[in-house]
């Protein structure tokens, strides 16, 4: 019993103590986004978190936009967040809601507040109320305006929503402590005058709560038993039970809804604050949210990793209080791992030369079995055209080559992965020295790769059969920040680097990778997995997205 104690972490341990004290009977988690952006990987932890936790004790999970401030809103990052949430696997079932559910009910409390005198109608600019504020070492000041009697604030509290006041003219403050030591207890704003369409309730409201008076309201009201947020939100969890408290939806802080702060997932030299990723789009830098380069969950996807390789990730990566960064080369390692077993091992040339090999059969062709996967024999063999002319990578052919060199080069012979062996006899180039065509003799007793005599070659290249290969553009992908001088410049603009995006036109595939669909996705020999582009790849013309390299500088640290 011990031993299980010491593997669970601090939000399940605390979750198991409100169940035994009685503090709630069923755990009920949720995923609040805002929808004015695309979710990315640290949201993705949140995600599998509190799904993770509702589904471990049995409980439910709901997912409910925070649409409080609808400047930025859009029923695209609406439809993007979800679609992304199905992907990951978190199941909300019929319990999607939204903040503006709820706007009635949060209006209503905001009155109760003000006819407990918990609460009072300011005139106090924004910038007057952050001087009035204070310091973290200076308390602050008495609001001139929190002396108004409760007739007099319900009164202008009802003009604010009738839209009699202009935008920022009046709001209504919580009356807690101007001299507490906490900042966010210091008479919080919990509603303002704003004129906005709101993607929900178009024009119906022309005041919107705050977020830290909305967030503990929406859990009341959907019984949420566990409001899991990260670290920032600590110094706020007196506001959140404040307002439960206040308005009768808990007696104390010990009860549920009960908010608990996690360490938020930081990754090295990646982008993922909203402002950034909006400027690289609206600029072309970036083809859209979900371009391969950025890590929103919508961009992981259609680069090719899948919801397995992010929930190992986020499972590695653990959950704490302190907040940490990991590098990005460990969710590399995530999708390797997961994607090595899964996905045939298909040939690739991705910089093609001609090879000729003048002594096999004009016409013939042969169809070779080849095995999908040497790891994992459950993913059976294909069959492999092979004829007379072959495409090979340009890197495996060099005219004079190094020594240690065990590739093609005249006088070698080399294994065709799966063939034969050949022998280079020589090359032709074009007028500018390029090398245009390579002639070779295969030896047709060393079919399948080995040699009857038992002679030994070092070198393996793979290959496609001219005739048969499919054209393809492939995409290679690195950081779009230049990691060796960090994401941002002294001005706070981003590093971007110049060969983020390498786009290889006319490469050739082998044939069986002629009906791919969007997000399939293989291991290339010798270049790294790949997935179809879901964007820009047509039958017509197939459009591949590195997913990974085949090399990893993570290693998994040892116990």
């Amino acid at each position: 019993m011990e031993n299980e104690n010491v593997s669970k972490n601090f939000i399940e341990q605390i979750i198991e103590k409100d169940i035994e004290e009685g503090h709630c009977e069923a755990v009920k988690t949720r995923f609040p986004p805002e929808p004015n952006g695309y979710l990315h990987i640290g949201h993705a932890k949140s995600i599998l978190l509190n799904y993770g936790l509702a589904q471990k004790y049995n409980g439910k999970f709901n997912l409910r936009f925070d649409d409080t401030n609808p400047t930025k809103e859009k029923t695209e990052f609406v439809d993007a967040i979800t679609e992304d949430i199905k992907w990951l696997g978190a199941d909300w079932e019929d319990r999607l809601f939204f903040a503006s559910d709820y706007f009635d009910e949060m209006y209503e409390g905001a009155v109760k507040l003000i006819k407990k005198g918990k609460a009072y109608v300011s005139d106090l600019s924004a910038e007057e109320i952050r001087e009035y504020r204070g310091t973290l070492t200076e308390p602050g000041k008495e609001d001139p305006y929190s002396s108004r009697s409760v007739e007099e604030n319900l009164a202008l509290f009802e003009d604010m929503k009738n839209g009699k006041f202009a935008d920022g003219e009046k709001v209504l403050r919580a009356r807690i402590d101007m001299a507490s030591s906490n900042i966010n207890m210091r008479d919080p704003v919990i509603y303002r005058v704003a004129r906005m369409n709101h993607h929900r309730t178009g024009d119906k409201w022309c005041i919107y709560p705050m977020y830290d008076y909305a967030h503990p309201i929406e859990d009341a009201i959907e019984g949420i038993t566990h409001s899991i947020c990260t670290l920032e939100f600590e110094d706020h969890r007196p506001l959140y039970d404040w307002v439960l408290i206040e308005l009768g939806y808990k007696e104390d802080a010990q009860g549920t809804p009960k908010q608990i702060e996690f360490a938020k997932l930081y990754l090295t030299n990646v982008v993922t604050g909203k402002r950034y990723i909006k400027r690289l789009v609206e600029e072309g830098i970036v083809d859209g949210w979900d371009d391969p380069r950025l890590v929103s969950i919508a961009a992981l996807r259609r680069r090719g990793f899948t919801p397995e390789s992010l929930k190992m990730f986020v499972d590695l990566c653990g959950i704490a209080k302190a907040n940490s960064s990991v590098d990005y080369a460990m969710l590399e390692y995530c999708i390797r791992e997961d994607l090595k077993l899964k996905k045939p091992r298909m040939m690739a040339v991705l910089d093609p030369v001609k090879v000729i090999i003048d002594n096999y059969p004009e016409d013939q062709v042969e169809y070779l079995d080849v095995v999908n996967n040497l790891e994992n024999e459950e993913l059976g063999t294909r069959k492999v055209p092979f004829s007379r002319e072959i495409y090979i990578d340009r890197e495996d052919f060099m005219e004079e080559p190094p020594k240690k060199y065990f590739r093609m080069f005249p006088g070698n012979e080399v294994r065709l992965m799966n063939a034969y062996f050949v022998t280079c006899n020589s090359f032709i180039k074009d007028e500018n020295g390029n090398v245009t065509e390579i002639h070779c003799t295969y030896d047709p007793a060393s079919k399948g790769g080995n040699s009857p005599d038992g002679r030994k070659v070092k070198g393996t290249i793979h290959w496609v059969s001219a005739a048969h290969a499919v054209k393809a553009t492939v995409r290679l992908y690195e950081n779009i920040v230049d990691e060796e001088k960090g994401v941002y410049n002294e001005d706070g603009s981003l590093n971007l680097n110049p060969n983020s995006l390498t786009v290889l036109e006319n490469c050739m595939l082998e044939e069986n990778l002629a009906d791919v669909k969007a997000y399939d996705s293989f291991q290339f020999v010798r270049h790294g997995f790949f997935c179809v582009d879901v964007k820009d790849s047509k039958p017509e013309h197939l459009v591949f997205n590195r997913i990974v390299s085949l090399k990893s500088s993570f290693k998994l640290p040892t116990a």
